[in-house]
C-alpha cells in the first residue's frame, strides 16, 4: 500500500477506504444472496459507481435506486435515481424497498436530531436496512485522514484543512472545508443503539479498534 492509497478518496479502487468497504460488503453480499430475486435497493447518498464496482451493474437480480439531494445520471439498466432529503422519504411508501442501504451518510447530517429522522426512515422504508458510519472514537477521523479531528474546535478544523496539506496531503478549498466541518457529526456506538434500538451491529475492526459500525437487521 503506498502512502497515496492512505490519502485517497474512498472511491478510488487501490485506497484504504475502498478495501474496508469491500471487505463490509462482503458481509452484505453474503445477505442479498438469500434473499428473493430480484431484490429492490434503495440507496441513500449514494453512487452509481459504487455497485458497479462491484459487479452489479446491468443485474437484473438487482434493481437498485440512487437517492441523493439532487437527481443524477445513471448509466445501467437496473439502476434508477431519485431527488430526495434522507430525513424525509414521505415519497416513498412502507417497506417499498427489500433493502434500505447507506454507507458514511448518517453522520454528515448536521445534528442528531436529523440522524433520529434518517435513522426512522430508513427502518420503514426498508424492509431491511443496511446502514454504516464511522465511529467518532476511532483515534483517525476517516474524512480527513488525520489523528483526533473530531475533537478541535471548528475553527482550529478549519484553519488545518485551508492553510496545510495535512489533510489527505491537500489544501482544502474554503467553501468544502467549511462544508464539511459544519455537516459532520460523528455518532458514537451508543448514541447509534439509540438510533437503531433493534438492530444488530456488525463491527468493522482494524488493529483490535472498532473502525466503524453498521445497523442491520439481516
Amino acid at each position: 500500500m503506498s502512502i497515496n492509497d492512505i490519502f485517497d478518496s474512498s472511491d478510488k479502487p487501490q485506497s484504504w477506504g475502498n478495501r474496508f468497504r469491500n471487505r463490509r460488503f462482503g458481509f452484505l453480499k453474503e445477505k442479498l444472496d438469500r434473499l428473493p430475486k430480484p431484490v429492490r435497493i434503495l440507496d441513500i447518498g449514494g453512487l452509481e459507481s459504487f455497485w458497479t464496482n462491484r459487479g452489479f451493474g446491468e443485474d437484473p437480480d438487482y434493481q437498485i435506486t440512487i437517492l441523493n439531494l439532487e437527481k443524477a445520471k445513471t448509466g445501467c439498466s437496473n439502476f434508477s435515481s431519485l431527488a430526495g432529503d434522507a430525513t424525509d422519504l414521505g415519497a416513498i411508501g412502507d417497506k417499498e424497498y427489500d433493502v434500505a442501504f447507506s454507507n458514511s451518510v448518517i453522520e454528515h447530517l448536521y445534528t442528531f436530531e436529523n440522524q433520529m429522522l434518517m435513522a426512522r426512515e430508513v427502518q420503514r422504508v426498508g424492509k431491511y436496512h443496511f446502514i454504516q458510519t464511522p465511529n467518532k472514537y476511532f483515534p483517525v477521523e476517516p474524512h480527513y485522514v488525520l489523528p483526533f479531528f473530531d475533537l478541535l474546535p471548528a475553527s482550529s478544523k478549519y484553519g488545518i484543512l485551508t492553510k496545510t496539506k495535512l489533510s489527505r496531503l491537500k489544501k482544502w478549498s474554503h467553501q468544502d472545508a467549511r462544508q464539511y466541518v459544519d455537516e459532520i457529526r460523528l455518532i458514537s456506538y451508543s448514541e447509534f443503539k439509540r438510533l437503531f434500538p433493534q438492530s444488530r451491529m456488525y463491527k468493522e475492526m482494524f488493529m483490535g479498534l472498532v473502525k466503524s459500525f453498521t445497523a442491520h437487521n439481516f
